[in-house]
This record gives C-alpha cells, structure tokens and sequence, in this order.
C-alpha cells in the first residue's frame, strides 16, 4: 500500500490507475490521481485544529486560484491569508455528506481516536480522493466506533468510490468486501468472492493451517493477590482527572481483563502501575510491597513486564535495531552488560535473544539488525511481546497485546498469556476487542468514567451487557459487586 501511495518504489511490475500506467513517486503523485490514504497510525499533528490538518499542504490554494491571472502569482499567492472559514465550510460539508459529525475548529488532541480516524478519511476527501486506501482501520476503534466506519465506508461505496481495505480480522472483509485477497509472506494466496468464502477459509488461507478461533484454557485457580490497586487516582496529560479512586485485585494465575470504552481511564490506570505517570492518590501494591509512584526501571526490577496500547511511543524505539529492542528493559544486566561496571554489552548475547524471539514468535525480518522502523506494524507488535514475555514476569500489564496481528499470531499470543497464567503469572488485560475479553479473562472488570462499576465473570455475561455496562449504564449493580 505503501507503493501504491508512493511513499516507496516498487522494484518490478506495474501500477495501471484508471487505465493508465502510473509511475509514482510520491504521496502527491497518488493524491492527483485520486487516491487517498488512511494509515494505521495517524499522520496528524495534535496542537493544530481539524481545519488546519485537512489543509495542510494546501493552505493557500482557495485564495490562489483568485489570483493565476497576476504578474508572480506563485510568489504572492503564498503571502496571501488562508481561507480558514472556506475550508471549514467545505470540511463540514464534507463530513454531512457522508455522515460524519466533526467540528473544523476542534484541536485534535482533544479529539477521541474515532473521530481522529473521521478527520483522516476527511483529509483524503478534501483533496478528492476516489480509490481510499484504509490501513487496519479498526485497530484503535471501540465496537460503536467500529460500526460507524463500517455505515460511512458503505456510503463511500454507493457514492461510486473505490475501498482498498487492509485488514487482519475476518468480520470485516466478510461484513464490507465485495471481493477479498489473502496475502501471506508477501505473495498473493488467492482471491475470492466474500459469498463464497468463510471467515474459517480465510483464516486457513491466511495462515496455511486451521486455526481455533476459541481460546483453549482450563478454570483458573487463582492463588496469592499479585497486584493490589487502593483507591487510585490518576490525572491524564492534561490535568484532568482519568481514574478516580479504583480498587481491584489481581491474583497469581489469573487473568484479570478491562472492557471499557477507550478513554475512560484505561491508559492512565495502566501507566500508572508502570510507573510512566505518577498518581495523585491511593496506593499500588505489588506482592504487599507499595510501588507507587516509582519509576520505570524499578517497576520491571520488581517483576512487571508492560505490553503497552501505543507502540510507537511507549513500546519501540524506531531508530533502534530488532537486535536492540529485543534487549530494552534487561540490556543493563548479565547476560548481556560485561565488562567494567556492565558497561559494555555482549553482542553475542543480544543476537542470540533476538534470534530466539523472531524464530518462536514467527517475527517476520529480514535481518535482526534490521531497524525496527523497518517492520510491518504486526511484527512491531511481536517484537513487544516477546520481548516482555520473555522475562518470566509476576504480573503482565497487557494492554491491546494483539493489536495489529492476524489470526494466527493472535491464536499464539492467547496461548503464550494462558500458559503464563497457568504457570502462576498474573495478567492485566486491556483490550478493545469485547471478544477477546470474554474469551481470555477469568474475571472482567468494566471501567467508566475513571471507576471501575462492575466485575463479572465471563460465564455470567455477554457482549451485549458488557457494552451496556462500557456505555455507564450500570443500574441494578451494587457497590459491592462493582469491587467484588
């Protein structure tokens, strides 16, 4: 997709838009042939507002078309004021016309990211896109945001548009494709027509083999509390209070998982006991020993191992190698630090971890020093995974753990956290996906408006009051179930 944007070249082949054979060198090449792309990591600068987003790149292109006729009209168009108001008019046209509620002069950094997903898709509107190229576009999404994209696309599509959809989850080529190509190692496996194919055979055509779509895993037998949050109270970026005074407890062998909506309190909750952030009240207990407020390096040398939802900010470093950021965490400590006061670091040992990790987690490289930023989103993933599994933690923070893998990657890392917990780990799990939740926790936790207002237990629940629950609408629990 990347090739087709013009973001890389191609090597061999041919690219043949609207019968015409293209040469494509860069985003602008694509964009004035009509394609748009919507990345799976968002290409927005949070300060600015959404007009200033959309247009960027374009800023005096309204006023300039007033004044080709003028002597210089390039040098003074780019003096000219930008039509701020136009742009929003026509933004907000933009976002009616295909069902999209936006305000142009909101910041992003205020925006959730579905709505930040809305401006993306604006983005390729406004500069008239008609093939749309959508990069895992529910990866970050919650279930209603998901639902929403899904009506919007289907606009687009009766508006005559063109859908490229890349995907690793089944329901949504079977809910929106007309036609679905599996690519596996870089080949194409095939393609068929959704109606005459099974999320079953597209998983087997993705993968190679069958896959099991339930998780296997016996009743948990919880033993000691492994974690015990009091009454936390956490402020986000901005200063506003995201978790106020939660109480839960994680026990050895369990997998404790938190469904909420995103933005609820979720990544500060997590952060907190990772130490990232501090918190401004309440206590966080890690075998009886308080950790509050300590930092990073002392979190993991007590036993934590975090799978973090950004990996970009919070779980990579992008211009570190795969060899390098298989070490993150433990590169300070033997057997990898030698030499005078572990200054040094043992190369042998680092290529031997890394080499370990690509080949039992499947981690599609080219080489292990490779630069991660090198990676397809998915294996970027796995290299955090593996990494935090591999240090035989007490507890596990694993927030969106399968974000961004396909099915047989996901199978893998349901079974690698299961035999975690089965051998004594226990496990926070925040995930957006409801279905993962149910299927993995032992006991879940539902978080609203910064407090946690319900526990069930999967046997006892559904998706659907689950998503009642998320949605606050939390009548009929008492206090005590809510902590239970």
């Amino acid at each position: 997709m990347n090739i087709l944007y013009g973001f890389l070249s191609k090597d061999t082949g041919r690219i043949i838009i609207k019968g015409e054979e293209v040469e494509l060198h860069s985003p602008q090449d694509a964009i004035i042939r009509g394609v748009g792309m919507v990345h799976q990591h968002f290409k927005l600068i949070p300060p600015l507002t959404v007009t200033e987003n959309v247009i960027l790149g374009l800023e005096p292109v309204l006023r300039r078309a007033r004044a080709e006729k003028l002597t210089g009209a390039k040098q003074l168009s780019s003096l000219l004021p930008i039509d701020f108001k136009g742009a929003a008019d026509r933004i907000q046209k933009i976002a009616e016309e295909n069902g999209m509620q936006i305000d142009p002069k909101t910041k992003i950094q205020d925006l959730s990211v579905g709505l930040q997903q809305r401006v993306e898709i604006i983005k390729t509107l406004y500069r008239n896109a008609d093939i749309l190229i959508l990069d895992e576009p529910t990866s970050v999404l919650t279930p209603q945001e998901v639902d929403d994209l899904f009506l919007t696309l289907e606009r687009f599509k009766e508006s005559g548009r063109t859908i490229i959809l890349i995907t690793h989850k089944l329901r949504e080529p079977m809910a929106l494709a007309d036609r679905i190509s599996v690519l596996r190692d870089g080949e194409l496996v095939g393609t068929v027509n959704k109606e005459d194919t099974s999320p079953e055979a597209l998983a087997k055509m993705m993968v190679g083999r069958p896959v099991v779509f339930r998780v296997e895993k016996s009743p948990a037998t919880p033993g000691d509390v492994v974690l015990s949050v009091d009454n936390l109270t956490v402020r986000n970026k901005r200063g506003v209070m995201a978790v106020k005074g939660i109480n839960l407890e994680v026990r050895a062998g369990e997998i404790f998982g938190i469904a909420g909506v995103e933005g609820n309190g979720q990544t500060e909750l997590i952060e907190s006991i990772a130490g990232l952030i501090k918190p401004v009240g309440g206590r966080i207990l890690l075998n009886g020993r308080d950790i509050t407020g300590v930092n990073p390096r002392e979190v993991r040398e007590a036993g934590i191992s975090h799978i973090p939802e950004d990996r970009h900010k919070r779980g990579l470093v992008l211009g570190f190698t795969i060899v390098e950021n298989s070490t993150l965490g433990r590169h300070y400590k033997s057997p990898f630090a030698t030499g005078p006061a572990n200054q040094l670091i043992d190369l042998s040992q680092a290529d031997h971890l890394a080499d370990r990790l690509v080949d039992t987690y499947s981690i599609k490289v080219g080489d292990i020093h490779n630069l991660a930023s090198t990676l397809s989103g998915g294996n970027q993933q796995k290299v955090i995974v593996a990494r935090e599994l591999a240090a035989n933690p007490k507890l596990i923070l694993a927030a969106q753990p399968t974000r961004g893998l396909d099915v047989g990657a996901t199978e893998y890392i349901h079974n690698v956290l299961v035999s975690m917990r089965d051998a004594g780990a226990a496990i926070l799990l925040v995930s957006a996906e409801l279905d993962e939740v149910l299927s993995m926790s032992d006991r879940i936790g539902v978080i609203f408006d910064g407090q946690i207002i319900a526990v069930k237990h999967p046997s006892d629940t559904t998706a659907q009051e689950l998503g009642l629950l998320m949605a606050g609408h939390n009548a009929g629990y008492s206090a005590e179930e809510a902590v239970a």
